[in-house]
């Protein structure tokens, strides 16, 4: 029988959350010391990422020891430094020799049109987040990531809604599964239980949803290109053992959430980005595996949301 369980219950995983909320930016850093097998799955259109090419099943790396989420696009890649300074002070990373070098990817959401455009996540946070995984409590809503995202930006950001960050985790047996999500989308969110619209854009009188405002756009001969500056970005985890040709598979499982929850999704304006994580040794199904994953997934969204 599935139960909800904290999220730090899953074994040899930190998250932890920093942010600036007067800029309202901010990252949220999960660590994994003794190194991870990973997956990702990317299906948006404009991603901003780092050492994504890792987790390709034909690369060497076997195992990372960080994912970070942050804001400020393409800039806030910076903050994967911090991220790497922590844990080379911790003697984590992999071994070249007498060196240890942190393996670290990244993803962004675009928040700079919500908050200070000039002040985006970097090193120093990054670091402070390392130093909030150590209590290892992390929370949901306006924190780390979540601090500037925004969904419902089909009419652009006077429209748009506050959204966050979003955690939920379950356990069957002794397998367990769970998800960080920050939402950061061009679409609306739906609940994943009731099809009801939770979030989005503020709407005229003359639609329902956005994707109605995109139809009606486009028979207005209105719809020439999309607002960017989007992307939902998030991670599975789980305590089963499996390496990361399967962990890939799993994120692709776990995407079926994002189509679920938020319309339109996978768009050229978004970056959406599943990672997948594996930190345990449990023998599992990956078909179960990748099943708990989207509906872990789907309640984290509509946390980010909610909360």
């Amino acid at each position: 029988m599935l139960k909800e369980i904290p999220i730090y219950e899953i074994e040899h995983v930190k998250i932890g959350n920093a942010q600036d909320t007067e800029a309202k930016t901010g990252c949220t850093v999960l660590l994994f010391p003794q190194g991870a097998p990973a997956g990702i799955d990317v299906r948006g259109g404009g991603p901003a990422s780092r050492e994504s090419e890792l987790l390709n099943p034909v690369a060497a790396c076997e195992a990372i020891h960080a994912i970070v989420l942050s804001g400020g696009s393409a800039f806030g890649l910076d903050a994967a430094g911090g991220v790497m300074e922590y844990l080379e002070k911790q003697n984590i990373g992999f071994s070249v020799g007498d060196i240890r070098v942190p393996l670290v990817c990244q993803s962004c959401i675009f928040d700079l049109s919500y908050g200070r455009s000039d002040i985006r996540p970097d090193k120093n946070m990054a670091y402070q987040a390392c130093m909030d995984a150590e209590t290892n409590r992390p929370q949901s809503g306006n924190y780390g990531c979540g601090c500037g995202a925004t969904v419902g930006k089909m009419r652009g950001m006077e429209y748009a809604q506050k959204s966050g960050l979003g955690i939920y985790a379950v356990s069957l047996g002794d397998l367990k599964v769970g998800a960080v999500v920050c939402v950061n989308a061009l679409g609306d969110v739906y609940d994943h239980k009731t099809g009801q619209r939770i979030a989005g854009m503020r709407l005229p009188d003359s639609c329902s949803d956005s994707e109605e405002f995109m139809y009606q756009m486009y028979e207005n001969a209105c719809l020439s290109s999309l607002p960017s500056g989007n992307t939902t970005i998030g991670v599975i985890l789980t305590n089963a053992a499996f390496d990361k040709t399967h962990m890939n598979k799993i994120a692709a499982m776990a995407q079926d959430a994002y189509a679920r929850c938020i319309h339109p999704i996978h768009t050229t304006a978004d970056g959406d980005t599943v990672y997948a994580v594996s930190t345990g040794t449990v023998c599992a199904d990956i078909n179960l595996v990748g099943t708990l994953s989207a509906h872990v997934m789907a309640e984290a969204i509509r946390r980010a949301v909610t909360i």
